[in-house]
């Protein structure tokens, strides 16, 4: 069958409160996002694997909240004094680049003198986050962790079709049964294979079937890693 050509078109990512889908593994985190104001020392830190909703939730927060969502690459140009009058949140703060260390410590300073929240997420704790500046270090690894822990088949179930509905594509129950049952049990792995499944149906002219869902599992197997 001849090939079609297949177009990256934009997905919208679905990042608000009704899209975030509740379940055993995620329902600490989410009730202790959700209480705030009882944080220990105003300050969070929200793990989970890659892929797990750390973002997600962390935008549901900031929504509750009216905080800034920052990038830890950001944290350099930003504007400390007036980034500290609101709530913050650092999204994927493991990854603080070197010269972003100076400026979180003084955040951090901040936001507290201020009685402002401050949530940050990664996907460990701080205590194995690559941080030269003992003070940072030192207030960080000190700050309270809630996480996510490993999904079940339902939240499994629930995100592979959450990211087809983000691609306005309808999947088969058949179809979601299989992939978590043969796909490694990760929420970013849910989105691989969603991707691939979209990709490849687009390129050979077919629908998402139990057929072409183990051809894309038995090709991402077989990718390097």
């Amino acid at each position: 069958m001849p090939q079609q050509l297949a177009f990256e078109l934009p997905v919208r990512a679905a990042l608000g409160r009704d899209d975030f889908l509740v379940a055993p593994s995620n329902s600490v985190a989410v009730a202790t996002l959700a209480d705030w104001a009882a944080w220990p020392l105003g300050k969070m830190v929200l793990v989970g694997d890659e892929g797990a909703g750390k973002t997600h939730l962390c935008h549901v927060w900031a929504e509750d909240c009216g905080a800034t969502v920052l990038a830890p690459d950001a944290l350099p140009t930003a504007d400390i004094d007036a980034l500290a009058t609101g709530p913050v949140a650092i999204d994927g703060a493991d990854m603080l680049p070197p010269e972003a260390q100076e400026p979180l410590f003084h955040l951090h300073n901040q936001l507290a003198a201020n009685g402002q929240p401050l949530l940050l997420t990664g996907q460990s704790a701080p205590s194995r986050w690559p941080l030269t500046l003992p003070d940072l270090r030192s207030r960080l690894e000190a700050t309270a962790v809630t996480r996510i822990e490993a999904p079940d088949d339902a939240l499994l179930a629930g995100v592979l079709v959450k990211h087809f509905n983000d691609r306005q594509i309808s999947i088969a129950p058949e179809v979601v049964n299989y992939v978590i049952k043969r796909a490694p049990r990760s929420l970013g792995v849910m989105g691989q294979v969603s991707r691939a499944l979209d990709q490849t149906a687009l390129a050979e002219g077919r629908a998402v079937t139990r057929v072409l869902a183990a051809k894309v599992l038995d090709a991402l197997d077989n990718s390097p890693s």
